[in-house]
């Protein structure tokens, strides 16, 4: 149990990326007083939080109603977590994220704790994807359900912390220590999609 947890918390953490939400935060909230600050960070946060949850509970559901076998979300989230990661890898602007024009609405809005912080910066497209597999994974045994749901929070806590303490990062790393850290984490992330592609190929054709 609590190397599945591990396990998790590695992905999700992964897949997250809190540490590129460094300069993103810091452009979003340039000039912006404290108190500002601070109420974005942790909006975004919990309504991230809601977002996981949500999918945690339901996505399994859906993916039954929908007639989708658990392989071959395995399959569709392990291409995307790769994308991801070769995104991560080569420093490439995020399509699987963003947009250009989505970017550009975010600048002119006043709140930006729900679009694009909670969604979709930290609950992302592989965010969500990765929930929806573990879920389906441990959705039968309810104290791993429950683990699963506190390393989802974890997650988000870190996210929080780490907005709070952005300007303090900022001039330890940098824009280019922040894109190191999101290098090395691709290369993980890249391993990892390469593994859920390969169960989701024993379960579809080997089962």
């Amino acid at each position: 149990m609590v190397q599945q947890l591990l396990k998790f918390f590695i992905v999700f953490f992964v897949v997250v990326e809190p540490i590129s939400l460094i300069p993103v935060f810091a452009g979003l909230t340039e000039g912006a007083s404290d108190l500002y600050k601070r109420k974005m960070a942790f909006k975004s946060c919990a309504i991230a939080l809601g977002i996981c949850v949500l999918f945690a509970l339901v996505g399994a559901k859906f993916l039954q109603i929908m007639g989708i076998a658990l392989s071959s979300f395995r399959l569709a989230g392990g291409t995307l977590l790769f994308l991801i990661a070769l995104e991560m890898v080569f420093a490439r602007p995020s399509g699987t994220r963003t947009t250009a024009p989505e970017e550009q609405e975010c600048a002119r809005r006043a709140d930006v704790s729900v679009f694009p912080l909670a969604f979709p910066f930290i609950a992302g497209p592989g965010a969500l994807a990765t929930i929806l597999l573990t879920a389906g994974e441990v959705g039968g045994h309810p104290a791993l359900f429950a683990g699963f749901l506190a390393v989802v929070a974890a997650v988000m806590a870190l996210c929080w912390i780490i907005m709070l303490a952005t300007p303090r990062l900022m001039r330890v790393l940098g824009v280019t220590g922040a894109n190191v850290v999101n290098r090395l984490s691709g290369v993980v992330l890249a391993a990892l999609a390469v593994q859920f592609i390969v169960d989701g190929i024993r379960g579809s054709f080997l089962s």
